[in-house]
């Protein structure tokens, strides 16, 4: 029987304009889920949704078909809508662009954790440089204008 078999997951990870803290405490957890609805929504499998104020972190599993450029466009349109449809915070956008990386079968349940652990994490780092130490860690070459 021929067929395609694929695990496509990725670590995806976006902040909100000029990382201003605007992902508050009593909206935070309603965010996660609406934008795994939206991943959901998207045919994508939400896995993992986590954050704090000035960015989120999520593991999804994506389709062959999806075009990750287009999957996050459409995901941070949501979020932004979302949040402006609810009344939470109408000055509410998201940075230009994103980091993704793919995530291997064996490593998903590390990026679960390391998710879900993100209020912890982010007491002893800020997102700056947590994404700077991933892209390191990934191999992924940055010009730091485009941090700022």
């Amino acid at each position: 029987m021929a067929s395609t078999y694929l695990s496509l997951h990725y670590h995806i990870t976006f902040s909100t304009k000029y990382r201003k803290p605007l992902i508050v405490d009593a909206w935070r957890d309603r965010l996660h889920e609406y934008l795994g609805g939206t991943v959901r929504g998207l045919k994508g499998i939400p896995e993992s949704i986590g954050g704090v104020e000035d960015h989120v972190h999520l593991l999804a599993g994506l389709r062959a078909t999806h075009c990750l450029a287009n999957f996050v466009r459409d995901l941070k349109k949501a979020g932004t809508s979302w949040v402006h449809d609810q009344k939470l915070d109408p000055q509410f956008s998201w940075q230009e662009g994103y980091a993704a990386f793919t995530v291997s079968p064996n490593s998903r349940e590390g990026v679960r954790k390391y998710i879900g652990n993100q209020v912890e994490h982010h007491r002893r780092m800020n997102y700056l440089d947590e994404l700077k130490r991933i892209l390191e860690e990934a191999g992924v070459e940055y010009d730091p204008k485009y941090l700022e």
